[in-house]
């Protein structure tokens, strides 16, 4: 098969007025509309003080900028998809691009915390709807990270280099998930690209454990994230809202001094990389072997900061086995640890699974990064 025109001599064009390239907006706009969207935009966000009509409409505006998302817009420029073909015969109130982008540029700090609330309010009203979070799981993981998104142009507020060495903005996320659901972001903030990984932390993850349970849910709550956000402000958090936390340590002098304390028979093999399943003694032979102590964080705090809770160690061998010569072993094992600090009510080898498990809301910065 081959083409039987010269690529110069064809020219296609999708000049229907009564074509329809993205139907599945019309879905996708009602169940918003059915969750209050609009509504909820219109109560809450308000652009005051604004000049050039910017502050007007703002719930056609949100609703404009979100459908063009929807149908794969990602520059302001794009939201011009929802005025081609036959769409403005299925929809009302769209925005023009300039408009949409006076709109968004009207935003101050305080406007973000106002759109901010009514994303709270939506996600609550979508979870009741659509069953986002299932009712009948009983552990519900709540993630919390950040990320650096690279931008363009010195201008733009808020830019600046942090630890990626490259100009951006840094946002937090918190999602919510469980073992029968994807993730399901509750909870963002924009940052300065150049703030601490877990500035902030502790306000956001009250904010989003507080929707959490709106949207809910009742079962068991597990906090988690990485040693960025090891603080006793996040812990606090986790502590007055009734939730277990899981959160990774860095290896620093008292940490290393409580990981010598484990006995030798304590440790466990664990299902890890090349672990190879013993018949005989029905059990995992593996580099990766995993133990627990107790442990007091936060000693150098005030005294309702302190908290006893379980560490959980989880050691590998340093030394590649594959690169190792013949004959050139180690003499003793040198093991990289990896430690968390956590509440968390299931057994040793359950509660370091889950935590592991943390490393999936990278798949969410992912699949942002790929969209709108």
């Amino acid at each position: 098969m081959k083409s039987s025109h010269t690529p110069a001599m064809v020219f296609a064009a999708f000049d229907d007025p009564n074509l329809i390239a993205h139907a599945g907006l019309v879905p996708a706009v009602r169940l918003a509309e059915r969750c209050g969207l609009d509504r909820l935009v219109a109560e809450k966000v308000k652009l005051t003080g604004v000049t050039n009509g910017a502050g007007t409409a703002a719930d056609a505006k949100a609703m404009s900028i979100v459908g063009g998302m929807v149908a794969g817009a990602d520059s302001i420029d794009d939201l011009d998809v929802l005025r081609h073909g036959g769409l403005p015969k299925l929809f009302g109130g769209v925005r023009a691009p300039s408009t949409l982008g006076t709109f968004l540029r009207a935003f101050t700090w305080g406007h973000v915390r106002q759109l901010h609330s009514a994303t709270r309010a939506f996600t609550c009203n979508l979870a009741a709807h659509t069953g986002l979070i299932p009712r009948g799981d009983e552990v519900v993981f709540v993630d919390i990270d950040s990320k650096v998104k690279q931008v363009y142009g010195p201008a733009k507020q808020g830019a600046s280099f942090g630890y990626t060495k490259v100009r951006g903005l840094h946002f937090q996320l918190v999602t919510v998930k469980t073992a029968t659901c994807a993730p399901v972001i509750v909870a963002t903030r924009l940052r300065k690209g150049s703030a601490n990984s877990g500035k902030g932390a502790a306000s956001l993850l009250r904010e989003a454990l507080a929707t959490v349970r709106a949207m809910g849910v009742t079962a068991t709550i597990v906090v988690r994230a990485d040693s960025a956000y090891f603080s006793h402000k996040v812990v606090d958090v986790c502590r007055k809202a009734k939730v277990h936390f899981s959160l990774a340590v860095a290896v620093n002098k008292t940490i290393h001094e409580a990981i010598t304390q484990i006995p030798d028979d304590a440790w466990r093999p664990i299902k890890y990389a090349s672990a190879v399943w013993d018949e005989a003694e029905e059990r995992w032979v593996s580099d990766a072997e995993v133990a627990e102590t107790g442990f007091t964080a936060f000693t150098s705090k005030k005294k309702r900061f302190r908290t006893t809770a379980r560490l959980l160690v989880r050691r590998v061998k340093r030394l590649n086995p594959i690169s190792v010569p013949d004959g050139q072993g180690q003499l003793f094992a040198v093991w990289r640890h990896h430690v968390v600090f956590t509440s968390s009510p299931f057994e040793l080898l359950q509660a370091e699974s889950q935590h592991r498990e943390h490393a999936q809301v990278e798949q969410v910065f992912a699949d942002l990064e790929d969209s709108a």
